[in-house]
C-alpha cells in the first residue's frame, strides 16, 4: 500500500487519484502529512495564479427564500428571519462604492426568491453592466430554468454559483425537502453548456456525511470541471431542523480544499467567511491550503445580520472600506498579494486581458 505522501505526490503529478487513494488520505492523514498536502496545493495553484488572491465584492440582495434546506438559517419556514430585499438604487450604490474601492467583480447573492423574475434580474444585471462595463457580474440565486439562465447570460452575467451541495443522492434528499437531486445537477450542466464560468461546491461536516460521500463530491467536481468551487465547513443554525448538531471543522475543510486544488488545479477556490467564523485565522489558513479568492461584503451594514445562513457570522458590522483594508492585510500577512482585477478563470483570461486595473491601496 502506498504511503499518504506517495498518494499526495501522485495526485500532484497526475491531477487525479483513485477513489481508494482519496479515501485513504481522508481516513488516515496526520498533521505532518496535512502540511505536506497544503504545500503541494499552494505549489500547484502558483503554476496558474502565482501568489495572487482575487477580491470579489459580495452583495447579499435578498434573504427571502422559497426553499427549506435543513441547514440554512434563511430557509422559508424560519419565521424569525427579518426579511429584506435591496432595491435597484441601493444595489447600484453598493456597486459604485465597490468600484471606488477597486473591485472589478460583483457577486450578487440571494435566496431563491420568486419576487425576482427574469425581467427583474435582467434589469438588475444590465444596469450594473451599463454602470460598470469593465466589471464581471456573478449571480447566485439557485435553480432556474434553461430559458432563465439564457436570458441572464444575454443580460451580461459572466459567472453563476450553484453549489451541488452533496454528490450523495440520499444525503441530498434528506437535507433538501421537495428538491430534486437530478435537477440540481442538470442546472449545473446547463450553465456549463451556456458558457458561464460555473461555480459548484459543498459543505464539510454535515450530519450523516461520510468520507465516502466526500470522495464522491471530489469525483463529481473532477468530472464537472467547474471554474469555481466553494467549500466551507457546515455551521449549525438554531432555527433549523439540524439545531444542536455537530458542525464541520476547519482542519477537515482545509484538507478538502487542498485535495480539490490538486484535482481541479485551475479552479478558483474561495477562502470563505465560514472559515473565519470558526477560526480567527481560518481565512489565512485556507489561502495557505490552496484557496485564491476572498469575497468581502459590500452589502449595507443594516442588512448584513439579516443574511444569516449560519450562526455567529463575522464582519456583519464592518463598512465596505474597512472590509477591503482588513482582508488585504490578512492576505498580505499570509504571504500572498491582492489582485483587484476581474480574476477570471485561466480559460477566460484572454477575453478580458485589458480590464484589470493596476494593483493599488485604498487611500
Amino acid at each position: 500500500m502506498k504511503s499518504i505522501k506517495e498518494l499526495i505526490d501522485e495526485l500532484y503529478e497526475l491531477s487525479d487519484l483513485s477513489d481508494e487513494g482519496l479515501l485513504q488520505i481522508l481516513n488516515h492523514i496526520d498533521a505532518d502529512e496535512s502540511d505536506y498536502l497544503f504545500s503541494k496545493a499552494v505549489s500547484k495553484k502558483s503554476l496558474y495564479y502565482s501568489d495572487s488572491v482575487y477580491m470579489r465584492g459580495l452583495i447579499e440582495f435578498t434573504n427571502y427564500c422559497k426553499q427549506n434546506c435543513a441547514y440554512c438559517g434563511i430557509r422559508g419556514l424560519n419565521q424569525k428571519v427579518d426579511r429584506y430585499r435591496l432595491n435597484l438604487e441601493t444595489i447600484l450604490a453598493c456597486c459604485l462604492e465597490g468600484y471606488r474601492l477597486g473591485y472589478r467583480t460583483f457577486v450578487l447573492q440571494g435566496g431563491e426568491d420568486p419576487y425576482y423574475t427574469d425581467e427583474k434580474l435582467v434589469e438588475m444585471v444590465s444596469s450594473i453592466k451599463r454602470q460598470h462595463p469593465d466589471c464581471a457580474v456573478t449571480l447566485s440565486v439557485g435553480e432556474r430554468s434553461r430559458e432563465s439562465y439564457m436570458a441572464l447570460k444575454k443580460a451580461g452575467v459572466d459567472r453563476y454559483l450553484l453549489r451541488h451541495e452533496t454528490a450523495s443522492k440520499s444525503l441530498y434528499e434528506s437535507l433538501h425537502p421537495n428538491m430534486s437531486f437530478e435537477n440540481r445537477r442538470n442546472c449545473l450542466k446547463t450553465l456549463k453548456e451556456l458558457d458561464y464560468q460555473v461555480g459548484a461546491g459543498f459543505m464539510v461536516g454535515l450530519p450523516n456525511q461520510t468520507n465516502e460521500d466526500l470522495v464522491a463530491d471530489l469525483r463529481f467536481l473532477k468530472k464537472l470541471d467547474p471554474e469555481m468551487i466553494g467549500i466551507g465547513p457546515y455551521i449549525p443554525h438554531d432555527e433549523t431542523p439540524l439545531r444542536g448538531s455537530t458542525g464541520g471543522t476547519v482542519e477537515k475543510t482545509l484538507i478538502l480544499l487542498a485535495l480539490t486544488r490538486l484535482l481541479v488545479p485551475e479552479a478558483l477556490l474561495p477562502s470563505t467567511t465560514a472559515m473565519g467564523t470558526l477560526d480567527p485565522k481560518g481565512r489565512e489558513k485556507a489561502l495557505k491550503a490552496g484557496a485564491n479568492v476572498v469575497m468581502p461584503n459590500l452589502s449595507p451594514t443594516n442588512v448584513r445580520e439579516k443574511y444569516e445562513l449560519y450562526k455567529d457570522k463575522i464582519c456583519t458590522g464592518d463598512e465596505a472600506a474597512h472590509c477591503r483594508v482588513c482582508i488585504e492585510g490578512r492576505i498580505n500577512s499570509a504571504g500572498f498579494k491582492v489582485d483587484m482585477g476581474r480574476g477570471d478563470h485561466t480559460h477566460y483570461r484572454n477575453d478580458h486581458a485589458s480590464d484589470a486595473p493596476e494593483l493599488f491601496k485604498v487611500l
